[in-house]
């Protein structure tokens, strides 16, 4: 069974180490939409994986140091592409979730990066 949550924020951002000339090297924003899914059995008495009160407390301390942030100044984002970000928020919540089976975070609403892991290929 899995269940899903997406979370959003409101980021800057720009490439550092894109080509010159490349439009990502400017600074410019985006809403973030980022879910985090967890893989478990469901529980017989209460039928759920996993509270998602559980998973929102989990998460939201991470959004809200994200959330209107230049991430560049972050530690740990100081390339920050969707693909960096994913793996910032899985080192953050795997130890405190178990179960995190994947992290999809979506620059707009047509671009996006999904993150099952360190063992993912």
């Amino acid at each position: 069974m899995r269940i899903e949550q997406d979370l959003r924020f409101e980021a800057a951002h720009f490439l550092p180490r894109v080509p010159a000339g490349h439009r990502c090297a400017r600074m410019h924003g985006h809403t973030y939409v980022v879910t985090v899914a967890v893989d478990g059995p469901l529980h017989p008495e209460l039928g759920w994986v996993l509270d998602y009160a559980d998973l929102d407390a989990a998460v939201a301390p991470l959004i809200a140091q994200l959330d209107h942030r230049l991430l560049n100044e972050l530690p740990g984002l100081d390339n920050p592409t969707s693909e960096v970000i994913a793996m910032w928020l899985w080192d953050r919540l795997a130890p405190a979730l178990p179960g995190l089976a994947e992290i999809r975070v979506a620059e707009t609403f047509d671009t996006r990066c999904v993150y099952k892991g360190p063992s993912s290929p």
